[in-house]
């Protein structure tokens, strides 16, 4: 019963969520104003906050049906927000959570996974669990998707933020 993938796969998880430079999830939120929070750039369809209530929304869902008893829906409210996971996906709310709630919300969500991922070892890594939708999957499969999740979205909010701030060259271009 060894515990070394687990301990891999709980790094690539912290990393991906909140590593040690700008490119992880938290740490591309850490430039975002208020306005930019909200707003959606020409030509695109989502705010940031949307992408950040629907990675917190699925880290909730892919815990409560892998780890839980899988009874949460996406209509399930998004903790203490006054919203339902479903709402905070969408483009405007009767009444705006604020930012750092939201944020602590996903945290909050992040926590719940990997307290989960931090009890097993490495031989449950090949369990079939039920992932929100669809089939049973290997419980390596839903981290590796849940890691792949926050990475990709984390690129996401990253350029948002840039064609918001004007700043989407490379930083060794000028101007």
């Amino acid at each position: 019963m060894g515990r070394a993938a687990i301990e891999q796969l709980l790094y690539l998880m912290d990393e991906a969520f909140e590593g040690a430079d700008e490119e992880d999830l938290l740490g591309n939120l850490r430039a975002v104003t208020q306005t930019e929070w909200l707003a959606v750039p020409p030509g695109c369809v989502r705010s940031i906050r949307q992408i950040i209530g629907h990675i917190g929304a699925c880290k909730y869902m892919y815990d409560d049906h892998a780890f839980g008893d899988g009874s949460m829906t996406w209509e399930d409210p998004a903790g203490d927000l006054g919203v339902s996971m479903e709402d905070l996906q969408s483009r405007t709310l009767a009444r705006e959570p604020p930012m750092r709630e939201i944020t602590q919300w996903l945290r909050n969500g992040h926590c719940r996974l990997r307290g989960h991922l931090a009890e097993l070892d490495d031989t449950e890594l090949g369990v079939p669990r039920r992932p929100p939708e669809g089939e049973p999957r290997e419980t390596r499969w839903i981290i590796a998707n849940m890691i792949r999740h926050d990475a990709y979205h984390a690129g996401e909010i990253n350029h948002l933020r840039a064609l918001m701030q004007g700043k989407d060259g490379w930083a060794w271009e000028p101007g």
